[in-house]
């Protein structure tokens, strides 16, 4: 035993840290090989500059440098490391600037700012700032900034700016400005602006703006602006703007831009392109402006445009008609049904 004491420094350490961290807890134990502050601490010591080793941190107020310990902090979590805080199995502090790496996670009770990884999880109550990835999941109870990855996923009380991967998963409680790629899904409280890609689907609270794709659907409850591209169907709660492309259905009450639907398309607002090749529909007082390709176009509104498809009706044609059968009900008697060719215009 006594050999082993004398060629293992490393296990005199820890032998130490353990007998250091079960003495009373009124105030800090340490063992403190410093000199104004600069060097080496054995303990649960208060400030170091240089590297300290601790088994349990209870009473830290801040490292610049090393913070080394070998199981979570005492809560409530305090002091802050800049510099590396290294876990085993898991570190954290008030906050850390720098490098944060845990075998199963880290964590902080405000934020991190620099590069975290942990083994299981990574997480902060406030914000997350710089590169942060988790075996399991990212979390922070504010803000998100930076790079995200996340095993199974990664999530933000309030925004994330920046890239984000999540295995199953990523979202914001409120807005998202940036890149996000979820397994199966990628949401916003709030408002989305960049590139989404979800397995299954991206959906929006508020607006949602550039360029979205999702196995099953895209949806936002304001607008949708750019590119959108769902596996069964586009929607928004408000304007539809640019190009939207769905296996099944795509709808939205306004629409300026171009529909591409596998089935069928609709709207109460429509200027624009449709191709649907089933079924087009424009709600009662709405309006069309623009040209559409489906098998039945219904325009129960105004048509102001052309329509191509096997029956074309329309309210209120001020336009053309191009299809087997073709009903305007503003036309004269006799003119109202036609087939090949209808027109009309004010």
């Amino acid at each position: 035993m006594n050999r082993i004491f004398s060629t293992s420094p490393l296990l005199r350490a820890f032998f130490l840290l353990v007998f250091i961290a079960g003495a009373p807890a009124a105030r800090a134990q340490s063992l403190d090989l410093t000199v104004d502050g600069y060097g080496l601490s054995i303990g649960d010591s208060r400030r170091v500059n240089g590297v300290r080793l601790n088994f349990r941190d209870r009473n830290l107020e801040r490292v610049n440098g090393l913070n080394l310990t070998l199981w979570e902090p005492i809560e409530p979590v305090q002091g802050d490391v800049r510099g590396l805080a290294f876990g085993l199995p898991t570190t954290g502090a008030r906050e850390i600037a720098g490098l944060g790496v845990g075998l199963f996670g880290v964590s902080a009770r405000e934020s991190i700012r620099g590069i975290v990884v942990g083994g299981l999880g990574a997480g902060s109550g406030q914000d997350l700032v710089g590169i942060s990835v988790g075996g399991l999941g990212v979390g922070s109870g504010r803000d998100i900034k930076g790079v995200m990855i996340g095993g199974l996923g990664a999530g933000s009380g309030r925004d994330i700016v920046g890239l984000g991967i999540g295995g199953l998963g990523i979202g914001s409680g409120r807005q998202v400005r940036g890149v996000l790629i979820g397994g199966l899904g990628v949401g916003a409280g709030g408002d989305f602006h960049g590139l989404g890609i979800g397995g299954l689907g991206i959906g929006a609270g508020g607006s949602a703006a550039g360029i979205l794709i999702g196995g099953m659907g895209v949806g936002a409850g304001g607008d949708v602006t750019g590119l959108a591209i769902g596996g069964i169907g586009v929607g928004a709660g408000g304007t539809l703007r640019g190009v939207a492309i769905s296996g099944v259905g795509v709808g939205a009450p306004a629409v300026r831009g171009l529909m591409l639907s596998g089935v069928a398309a609709g709207g109460e607002d429509v200027v624009g392109a449709v191709v649907a090749p089933a079924y087009f529909r424009i709600e009662e007082t709405g309006r069309f402006k623009g040209a559409s390709v489906s098998a039945f176009n219904y325009i129960k509104g105004q048509q102001h445009g052309l329509t191509i498809g096997l029956l074309n009706i329309a309210r209120h044609l001020n336009g053309v008609q191009i299809g087997l059968i073709n009903y305007a009900k503003n036309n004269p008697p006799g003119l109202k049904l036609l087939p090949i060719v209808n027109a009309h215009f004010d």
